[in-house]
């Protein structure tokens, strides 16, 4: 379940560094009832960053797959180890 905190909260940094730590997932600041900000580890940030990387390169990938920009994996094979001599 999201972590809500009021950002008050943030004058307490040690307190609040633990709290991104030990949560699996970002925490949610708000201002006068209302979203703000969102904090998290530096662990859990590089993981999201990597993700969003994969998804980006997965939604590339279908783009090409649907606009026939493919070729054939048994040719491609080929066509290196004739490059380099394998």
């Amino acid at each position: 379940m999201p972590q809500i905190m009021p950002i008050k909260d943030l004058k307490n940094t040690s307190y609040i560094s633990e709290a991104c730590h030990k949560a699996d997932e970002p925490i949610f600041i708000t201002k006068n009832g209302y979203g703000d900000m969102v904090i998290m580890s530096m662990e859990l940030y590089e993981a999201t960053q990597k993700k969003l990387a994969i998804y980006s390169d997965i939604e590339l990938s279908e783009h090409q797959i649907i606009e026939g920009k493919t070729k054939n994996a048994k040719d491609s094979l080929s066509a290196l180890r004739d490059r380099y001599g394998l």
